[in-house]
């Protein structure tokens, strides 16, 4: 069935300036661009309207979501037609069976839990093969997390590895990329992969870079010591001739804004070496992950399960307290670079803490009648750790400078669970609506770019993020004037306005900016092959 979009302000997604005219799909394929009047079985007018290609979010946390919601509306409603899964080093595959009890509490502050779903998958294989079954909306790609390839080989000790379990972990790895994940996630502040020494993952990405995959990393620190952080990242990627692409990348605290200058160097001089280096951002002065980062790396050493142990002993407590208050070098503290007044709780896993939702941890606390950090510890021990947070560190000056960027591409990063950060469902649109049609920071054409073709080239994913002949038919229509994002911190859970069409392999997933639930969900898992 052929369809064709006319009238269309095509924006390709190289960056090339916009020309009117016409896109010609059949089946799954766009099959011609440009100037024409072509018989077609339907025709979509796009008068006054904008066409571009599919959005590619290259940093999301729907692992979970996309077996459970496949229909993934919080992305398909602001035009994102692929989605990047296994980041930060913690996802759900591999899982050998016996860590399937400690992993799922592990994880659930970050990607959730569920008590529906059968974890006896054990691979990435496994969990591809669910995921396909699932019949997703849109287009899963994944990467191999570190920490599940680190678990399987070594366990979640708080230690450095043995040359033996590296060796262990190198296999693992390759039987992950063999299955076609696109590359190697970490966070080097979750664990276990916060326990993990330099020479470990330079190791881990020559294999990675034999396969021509990705090193995608939310690097060791992000506030006091960054430049020291990025050096090592760049370090990694010289010696071991990875692609270097950096999650979310930001400084974190006012007395670290003073980094930025060295930060930006740093990517001139990788540039000028020749060390391929990408990042993503969120177009937000405010981050999200699992409230459990803010307690001292040591508190989590053997997994969720010793950290509830530790949750009750009074002389953890004290060393915890001792750790926020004084500082670990190294460590990002949370607390200290952004404040117990400017982390707000965004989910729990219970009943019985609802209330604490949407309070920062300050007002959690009053709200408990107790002193700041003993609330803290006992929220965390009540919901076994599966607690999500939003934290406040940035500024737009700062979200504008890093957005124009040459390595610059769009993501989402947002947790699904209880009152998310609204970049779950605002992003791409916040960038089309407030960065380039009101404030300009960027153009239309460099912004399309940076959702589409630069997010493709970072992550190494062929036929898309293009309007061009032969490409697969991911495309988006919106309306340039009045696209924008409309969740805020305090009402998130908000679609955008302005997405009119949303094609995903030639089939219209999104009609007239509703979603179009008739149609049969056609998104594919994407594997990469080496």
């Amino acid at each position: 069935m052929k369809k064709c979009i006319i009238n269309a302000k095509i924006i390709d997604g190289t960056g090339a300036k916009a020309f009117l005219g016409s896109i010609l799909i059949d089946g799954d394929r766009i099959v011609a661009v440009g100037d024409f009047s072509a018989q077609a079985d339907e025709i979509i007018d796009a008068k006054g309207l904008c066409a571009a290609p599919g959005f590619i979010d290259t940093h999301s946390h729907s692992d979970l979501e996309a077996l459970l919601h496949p229909e993934s509306l919080p992305k398909i409603m602001q035009g994102i037609t692929t989605e990047f899964l296994g980041q930060d080093g913690i996802s759900l595959a591999p899982l050998p069976e016996a860590y399937v009890v400690p992993w799922r509490k592990n994880l659930a502050g970050l990607d959730g839990d569920s008590e529906v779903l059968d974890w006896n998958y054990q691979t990435t294989d496994g969990y591809l093969q669910r995921l396909s079954a699932a019949r997703p909306a849109i287009h899963e790609c994944y990467l191999a997390p570190h920490g599940n390839v680190r678990m399987e080989a070594m366990g979640l000790d708080a230690r450095m590895a043995t040359s033996a379990e590296i060796e262990r972990m190198k296999s693992v790895l390759r039987r992950e990329l063999d299955a076609g994940a696109f590359g190697l996630s970490t966070g080097l502040i979750y664990m276990p992969c916060a326990y993990a020494a330099t020479e470990e993952l330079i190791e881990l990405c020559k294999v990675v870079a034999e396969y021509d995959g990705r090193f995608v990393i939310h690097q060791r620190s992000e506030a006091d010591t960054v430049v020291t952080s990025m050096q090592e990242v760049l370090r990694i990627g010289r010696e071991s001739g990875v692609k270097i692409h950096f999650s979310h990348f930001k400084v974190c605290g006012k007395k670290n804004w003073r980094f930025i200058d060295s930060m930006i160097k740093l990517l001139d001089e990788a540039r000028a070496e020749g060390i391929q280096v990408t990042f993503d951002q969120y177009p937000y002065t405010a981050g999200s992950t699992m409230l459990g980062v803010v307690l001292p790396p040591w508190a989590h050493d053997g997994g969720t399960n010793k950290l509830l142990e530790r949750l009750q002993d009074s002389a953890c407590r004290k060393r915890m307290i001792h750790d926020i208050e004084t500082g670990i070098p190294g460590w990002d503290n949370f607390i200290d670079f952004a404040g117990a007044d400017h982390i707000y709780i965004t989910s729990v896993k219970t009943g019985k803490n609802q209330a604490a939702v949407g309070k920062s941890l300050t007002e959690m606390a009053a709200m408990r009648h107790q002193p700041l950090f003993e609330a803290l510890f006992d929220l965390l021990y009540e919901e076994t750790n599966a607690v999500g947070m939003v934290d406040f560190y940035g500024t737009e000056e700062h979200v504008k400078l890093f957005m124009q960027r040459p390595e610059m591409n769009v993501c989402t990063d947002g947790l699904l669970s209880g009152k998310p950060h609204p970049r779950v469902y605002g992003s791409f649109p916040r960038v089309l609506g407030k960065y380039v049609r009101e404030e300009r920071t960027i153009s239309l054409e460099e912004a399309v770019y940076k959702m589409t073709k630069r997010a493709a080239l970072s992550m190494g994913l062929m036929q898309r993020g293009e309007i061009r002949e032969g490409y697969f038919a991911d495309l988006v229509v919106f309306d340039a004037n009045t696209i924008r994002d409309q969740g805020t911190f305090v009402d998130p859970i908000q679609y955008p306005i302005g997405i009119r069409h949303v094609f995903v392999d030639g089939v219209q997933m999104v009609k007239d900016g509703q979603y179009n639930a008739g149609k049969q969900r056609v998104g594919n898992v994407l594997r990469k092959h080496k």
